[in-house]
């Protein structure tokens, strides 16, 4: 088998390019999304209900106080796309987003994973957002540049879903 000579240059294990890229595409992406959906229900932008819309939604699927949960999604969704989009804080921005995408499949679950009731979409959000909280935001990131968030830590993002996960069953469980 015939190589070049650049196959034979060794890669520098440090670098990691690739992996930042990789991870900055990921946070544009889930963190875009998310904040178009948040400022469907703040502001009704994108088509969106606003919070009166969107508060009536909550309170149709079984929430108190629907648009204090309105909200509290739009906020969370607003702010937590933006810590995505940026690289800031973002292991509370990925939980943050993991917790309202599991109180989004809660109320879309029917029994299916695909398809038009299904939740692959939500679950696909999920998953993202807890690898991002795990991975961290990469070098491309407002975290990688602040003294204080320089060093991402597995322990971090693995509280901040814990936490996320604990905050979002406890809404789950006050939906009726």
């Amino acid at each position: 088998m015939i190589t070049s000579d650049l196959a034979r240059v060794p890669r520098s294990v440090n670098d990691s390019t690739p992996y930042d890229v990789g991870l900055l595409l990921i946070r544009l992406a889930v963190g875009l999304i998310m904040f178009v959906h948040g400022a469907q229900k703040l502001f009704g932008w994108f088509d969106g209900g606003g919070i009166e819309g969107t508060g009536g939604f909550f309170a149709k699927a079984g929430y108190p106080a629907g648009e204090t949960m309105a909200v509290i999604a739009g906020l969370t969704e607003t702010l937590g796309g933006l810590g995505l989009i940026l690289g800031l804080l973002t292991p509370l921005a990925a939980a943050g987003i993991f917790g309202v995408m599991i109180n989004a499949m809660d109320v879309k679950w029917s029994g299916a994973v695909f398809g038009e009731q299904g939740i692959e979409y939500e679950a696909l959000l999920a998953v993202c957002a807890a690898a991002l909280a795990l991975a961290g935001p990469g070098r491309f990131s407002v975290d990688r540049n602040l003294p204080v968030l320089r060093e991402h830590r597995l322990v971090y993002g693995a509280a901040a879903l814990a936490v996320a996960t604990v905050l979002a069953v406890v809404v789950v469980l006050v939906r009726d």
